[in-house]
């Protein structure tokens, strides 16, 4: 079995999330920061350290396993890799963008413009799609500047915050597509056991991100109504308090859901609560 290989970003907006996401997965690696390929120590694994670009091409080539890199790339460059898991984190939209003082109303209204961008794959696409036609020139980086500088009368970057636009004097206009970090893989690879215990520990890592451990005190008289509220990875564990007709409910649950029930346990009878984070949910 050969040594695992993924690619991450070099430097960049994905760099500092990939290294914690691996790290926290319990991989030991260092001088990331000045080399082009880092060894793990306990697992058969090497983290390459490319540039966007080069990410989708390396794994599609089979220069690397894995690969974590924006969807915005993959659809840029046209690679053929498989989507293994989504990681939450990078989120940002691809936009279409004109300058404040432009009072277009429809997408239709883009025939006949230049649209400056780093992505001309991807605009070009959308574009035919919504059947308009106008002149894509593509430019690396300062997007933002073109229309200023006369170059273009739109562009189409990506967009996170949205204050890099609002600072030159931009306003979005049309969404072209959304995108976050993504893991990617090769069919074929000769490493599918390790890729598939890896792409376990990443599950793990990001199951524990969206839940909460919750602890709390009720009566045994409304424990029904509570564990109702809280139904746990399958149910919650029960623990008889010292108090007589007491128990405490252990359980997991997404926090998105415990924030919805809060009103509803203490309504229940809910006493106590503690939520504390998880640091991994192996199912």
């Amino acid at each position: 079995m050969k040594t695992l290989k993924i690619a991450i970003q070099k430097s960049g907006r994905l760099n500092e999330k990939s290294v914690e996401l691996l790290k926290n997965c319990g991989l030991s690696f260092e001088n990331y920061k000045s080399s082009l390929i880092s060894p793990v120590s306990n697992f058969p694994l090497e983290i390459l350290f490319l540039r966007d670009d080069d990410i989708p091409e390396y794994v599609q080539d089979g220069i690397a396993d894995l690969g974590i890199v924006g969807e915005n790339v993959i659809q840029e460059t046209e690679v053929e890799v498989s989507y293994l898991q989504r990681l939450g984190f990078g989120r940002c939209s691809l936009k279409i963008a004109v300058p404040n003082t432009n009072d277009i109303q429809h997408i239709n209204e883009l025939n006949g413009k230049s649209i400056a961008t780093t992505y001309p794959a991807i605009l070009s696409k959308f574009l035919k799609e919504k059947g308009i036609k106008a002149d894509i020139r593509t430019i690396s980086g300062s997007v933002e500047i073109s229309p200023g500088l006369g170059l273009s009368d739109a562009i189409c970057d990506l967009v996170s915050t949205g204050g890099t636009l609002k600072s030159n004097g931009l306003k979005p206009f049309a969404d072209v597509m959304s995108s976050e970090a993504v893991l990617i893989g090769r069919k074929g690879s000769e490493n599918e056991e390790l890729v598939k215990e890896l792409i376990q520990r990443i599950q793990s890592v990001l199951r524990a991100k969206e839940t909460k451990y919750v602890v709390l005190n009720v009566e045994r008289d409304n424990l029904s109504a509570v564990i109702k509220l809280l139904p746990g990875i399958k149910s919650p564990t029960v623990v008889p308090l010292a108090e007589e007709n007491w128990v405490a409910v252990h359980t997991v649950i997404p926090e998105r859901d415990f924030w919805d029930r809060i009103s509803q346990l203490k309504q229940a009878g809910a006493q106590g609560i503690v939520v504390m984070p998880i640091e991994k949910i192996i199912l």
